[in-house]
C-alpha cells in the first residue's frame, strides 16, 4: 500500500503518493542528478555533464525549491519562479570563479491560482529533463526539450530515429545558471481523476521507451521508480539516471467555482507558456 498524503481545498481532495530514485550508473564517477519529492512539489535536476560543479548546481536547484514552498499545502506559481531565479543567481555566481556551472530542472507543482480557480498541476522545465503524464488518455510527454536536437526536430531537419544517435544529442540550449535569466516553460493541467507523473533526467529517456515506461508504472509508485532506473541501467545507460513517480487521485468534495473557466486568462502565466 502506497503511503499517501492528502491535500485539500474547498472543492476537492487530492491523495498523493510519490517515490524517487537516483543512481550514478556504471559509467559516471559522480552523480550530478538531484531530486526533490515533497508535496506539493516534485522535481528532477540534472547538472550539466562535464561542467564545473554540475552536482552542486543540481543540488542548489532542488534546495531552493525546498526553501520556497510550504510542505503539504498547494503552492503558488510565483514560489516556483522564485526558487528558479534564486538557484540561477547562485549557480551563475560560481561562473565568476572559473568554469561554467549549470543544471536542468523539470517538475510538477500542485498550485492554487486564486480562490476563484480550482487547483492545477503546474508542469515546468528548463533543459532536457522531462515530465510525462499518464491519465485516461494514456502516457504523453508534457515538456519540450530545450536542446539542439529538439530544435532540429522542430524544423524538420531530422527524424526521431536520427535524433537518438545525433552527435549533438547532449547539447542543451537552456539551463539554470548559464545566463542571467532562467525562464522555464510552463503548462497548467487541471486536477482531475487519477493522474500519474513521471519526472526524469535524460539518463532514463535515452534508453527506455515510452511503452516500457507504461509497463513499469503498473508496478505501483514505489516499485515503478526503482524499476525504471534499473531498466535504464540494464539497457545500457551511460549517464546518471533519476526518476520521480507521482500518483495523484482527486475527489470532488464541493461545487466547482462559479468563476472557473478553462479559457480564463492566467495573468503572468500567459507569458510563460511553452513555445509551439
Amino acid at each position: 500500500m502506497d503511503n499517501r498524503i492528502l491535500i485539500a481545498d474547498e472543492r476537492s481532495e487530492i491523495s498523493i503518493a510519490a517515490a524517487g530514485r537516483s543512481e550514478t550508473g556504471p559509467v559516471r564517477a559522480v552523480n550530478e542528478d538531484s531530486l526533490f519529492s515533497a508535496a506539493p512539489v516534485f522535481a528532477v535536476a540534472d547538472g550539466l555533464g562535464g561542467h564545473h560543479r554540475g552536482d552542486l548546481a543540481s543540488r542548489a536547484m532542488v534546495e531552493q525549491l525546498g526553501l520556497s514552498v510550504r510542505p503539504g499545502r498547494p503552492t503558488a506559481p510565483e514560489a516556483i519562479f522564485t526558487a528558479i531565479t534564486a538557484a540561477n543567481a547562485t549557480v551563475r555566481s560560481w561562473s565568476t570563479r572559473g568554469g561554467i556551472a549549470g543544471t536542468t530542472i523539470a517538475g510538477v507543482a500542485l498550485v492554487s491560482l486564486s480562490t476563484q480557480i480550482d487547483l492545477h498541476w503546474m508542469v515546468f522545465n528548463i533543459g532536457d529533463s522531462r515530465v510525462y503524464l499518464r491519465d485516461e488518455r494514456g502516457l504523453r510527454q508534457v515538456t519540450v526539450d530545450h536542446s539542439a536536437v529538439q530544435e532540429l526536430l522542430d524544423d524538420g531537419s531530422i527524424t526521431r530515429e536520427q535524433a537518438a544517435s545525433h552527435p549533438d544529442r547532449n547539447v542543451v540550449t537552456r539551463a539554470v545558471g548559464v545566463e542571467d535569466d532562467a525562464d522555464p516553460d510552463v503548462w497548467l493541467i487541471p486536477v482531475s481523476g487519477r493522474q500519474t507523473f513521471v519526472i526524469c533526467s535524460d539518463g532514463l529517456t535515452r534508453d527506455v521507451s515510452e511503452a516500457e515506461i507504461v509497463g513499469d508504472l503498473d508496478a505501483g509508485v514505489e516499485n515503478a521508480a526503482s524499476a525504471l532506473v534499473e531498466r535504464a541501467i540494464r539497457q545500457g545507460s551511460r549517464d546518471n539516471v533519476t526518476v520521480v513517480v507521482v500518483d495523484a487521485v482527486s475527489t470532488e468534495t464541493g461545487p466547482q467555482s462559479p468563476g472557473y473557466h478553462d479559457d480564463r486568462p492566467l495573468g503572468v502565466l500567459e507569458e510563460t507558456l511553452p513555445r509551439t
